[in-house]
């Protein structure tokens, strides 16, 4: 038998199911038959992953690198915009598709923030969490016209 690392063993006939023949049997069976194929595997016994750029810059870097966080000011505008509409957080995560969890992490200002995410509680909620105008409608009544 090959002690090959790198190599896969595949039968070419079904597999016995569990439990009723020694699976170790029926490779020895398929190999004195001839019905054994072998196949490279790539990256086999390796653990890389590929080469990304910003290995090296993480490496250099001195200081402790952290996520920006959402800050406390939108956690609480999307608060008030949920109670606003006498939704709960779940209600809330429900609409949006996520998980009653991200929208307490949005809550409590320790989620990252995500464009995708933020867009959706705005038009849900109808106020603006991104940008200069954080905290009103989202849908300003237009001017009248004279």
């Amino acid at each position: 038998m090959n002690d090959d690392w790198d190599s896969v063993t595949y039968l070419t006939k079904s597999r016995p199911t569990k439990g009723t023949a020694n699976e170790k049997t029926a490779v020895r069976q398929a190999q004195r038959q001839g019905n054994l194929e072998t196949r490279q595997k790539f990256n086999a016994g390796t653990n890389q992953k590929g080469f990304t750029g910003h290995h090296a810059k993480l490496d250099r870097e001195t200081e402790e690198l952290k996520h920006k966080s959402l800050g406390m000011d939108v956690g609480k505008l999307i608060q008030k915009g949920r109670n606003q509409k006498s939704m709960t957080q779940k209600e809330l995560a429900t609409k949006i598709n996520e998980k009653p969890q991200i929208i307490n992490e949005y809550e409590q200002g320790k989620a990252i923030p995500n464009n995708q995410i933020l867009g959706k509680i705005e038009r849900v909620i109808g106020m603006k969490l991104r940008g200069k105008e954080k905290g009103l409608p989202l849908n300003p009544p237009a001017p009248k016209k004279k």
